[in-house]
């Protein structure tokens, strides 16, 4: 079993790190399989919800997803076991791109590509599993559940104010990442009781961001 939890995040990120490659060096493969509004509400192509995740913008943008991917991939595989790890890595990735083609559907042209959705899920997953935690960010250590809400924070901000200079898909992170804690809340109800004050301390800007988006009707 520990052999499996090996391979199975190392063909993921071998699958994706060439993949990607392929999406450096050829624009029409990068173009045919991105995340596109417009082709996949109109053209009917849902596997772009898929296929995008396995694409990237440039070698950083590929190597930070799988850094982050490979180091959380192991706690999720610990507790719920590879076919769950791997469901939910896919699942976030299609969940991601699905808030995206809901937030954006009035967009035709709003592309976007990058694992982030999937990692995001499998790394709030294990966050809502052990909020307490010190995860290293840019290899500072920072409390779970503090990094959690300051990055919730940043991203509903950034999303219901969008910069010219930003180009990440905030909203694949959101939607992502909140696959990630509704396993846990599925699967795991005892501990996500047991960590209910910081999971919900984190969850503050995404009620806002509901808000802003069901209630006030905020335009995107």
């Amino acid at each position: 079993m520990t052999n499996l939890y090996t391979l199975i995040p190392a063909l993921l990120i071998i699958g994706t790190c060439l993949f990607s490659y392929l999406g450096f060096t050829n624009r029409v493969i990068f173009d045919r399989y991105q995340f596109q509004v417009g082709q996949v509400r109109y053209n009917k192509q849902y596997y772009r919800l898929i296929t995008s995740g396995f694409l990237h913008a440039d070698w950083g943008h590929l190597f930070f997803n799988m850094f982050t991917l490979y180091f959380f991939a192991r706690p999720i595989m610990f507790y719920y076991g590879v076919f769950v790890f791997v469901w939910l890595y896919i699942g976030s990735i299609v969940a991601g791109n699905a808030f995206s083609l809901w937030l954006y559907k009035n967009r035709p042209s709003y592309a976007a590509i990058g694992a982030s959705g999937g990692v995001s899920g499998v790394l709030f997953a294990a966050i809502a599993l052990a909020p307490t935690q010190t995860i290293g960010v840019y290899f500072i250590p920072v409390t779970a559940w503090i990094f959690a809400t300051l990055y919730f924070a940043y991203s509903v901000a950034m999303l219901l104010k969008p910069r010219p200079w930003d180009n990440i898909g905030h909203a694949a992170h959101l939607g992502g990442a909140a696959l990630g804690m509704v396993l846990v809340a599925t699967l795991s109800l005892p501990i996500f009781m047991h960590n209910i004050v910081y999971i919900a301390i984190m969850s503050l800007p995404l009620l806002y961001l509901a808000y802003e988006l069901l209630i006030n009707k905020k335009a995107r």
